[in-house]
């Protein structure tokens, strides 16, 4: 099979992979839309009662695709604020499938791999998978949703360290931190995904359905007007001289130069 996203089916599960494991999965233009469209087809068939989203080769996502974001910006900035526009709305439709969605995260896991990992409602990491934010290491501000649902889901300075760091945590770490729910194996990761997904489809499918949607509904309102913050914040910071910066160090392989921005001290 080819394409940047697969979709299969074995049962009642689906299973969604990733699949440009030349790019490390790199969410681009072709496969935000190929993951829109595997999210829309789950959404109204009946059969599934569980998906597993992982990602071809050794990455499960490196996150968005700066070097398209290099090249929008440089044409036009607001086709780039529509872009993350776009790539938000493809992520809520993960968080909002009507039945269990589990991550099974093969390899690194960075800034929108990570987005796309706080939308799954079980979190399964191989032993070997590092995940952190990233954005701040090239001057970009979240813009699908770590900076909002990470509050959910750990404690605030554990999350402000990950956002303000811009490391990569071994999954181990992020078990003790709550982050992910179980460790194993990469040779175990898709058998114990599947596992625990067909152990979902046991259940009523109902209770199911109104479990996840009790569990978000205390958030909703936050997730929604967080994710308008983040674009706002983006938008004030596309004419910046880090961003570009970033990108560039980025598209250069190089480390970053930024300028301190901060303001000298008044004279007393």
């Amino acid at each position: 099979m080819s394409g940047p996203v697969l979709l299969e089916r074995t049962g009642a599960v689906a299973v969604i992979t990733l699949n440009r494991p030349a790019s490390l999965n790199a969410m681009s233009d072709e496969l935000m839309h190929g993951l829109d469209r595997a999210l829309d087809e789950l959404a109204v068939d009946a059969a599934v009662r569980a998906a597993i989203i992982t990602g071809a080769g050794t990455a499960f996502s490196a996150g968005g695709d700066l070097r398209e974001f290099g090249r929008l910006l440089e044409r036009e900035p607001r086709s780039l604020l529509a872009t993350l526009e776009y790539n938000q709305t493809v992520l809520n439709k993960v968080e909002r499938l009507p039945f269990p969605v589990l991550a099974a995260v093969n390899g690194v896991a960075v800034a929108g791999g990570l987005e796309l990992i706080l939308c799954c409602d079980f979190v399964l990491a191989s032993d070997s998978a590092m995940i952190g934010d990233g954005h701040a290491k090239y001057a970009i501000v979240p813009a699908a949703g770590s900076s909002v649902r990470l509050f959910t889901k750990i404690a605030a300075n554990r999350a402000l360290h990950m956002l303000n760091s811009a490391a990569l945590f071994p999954a181990a770490t992020l078990l003790e931190w709550g982050l992910v729910n179980e460790v194993v194996s990469g040779e175990s990761l898709l058998a114990r995904a599947q596992e625990a997904a067909d152990h979902y489809c046991q259940q009523s499918p109902q209770v199911l359905k109104h479990v996840k949607a009790l569990a978000r509904a205390p958030f909703e309102a936050r997730i929604e007007n967080g994710l308008r913050l983040e674009l706002q914040a983006f938008q004030a910071h596309l004419q910046s001289r880090d961003l570009a910066e970033g990108l560039a160090a980025f598209r250069e392989k190089r480390k970053p130069n930024y300028e301190t921005s901060m303001p000298a001290r008044p004279s007393s």
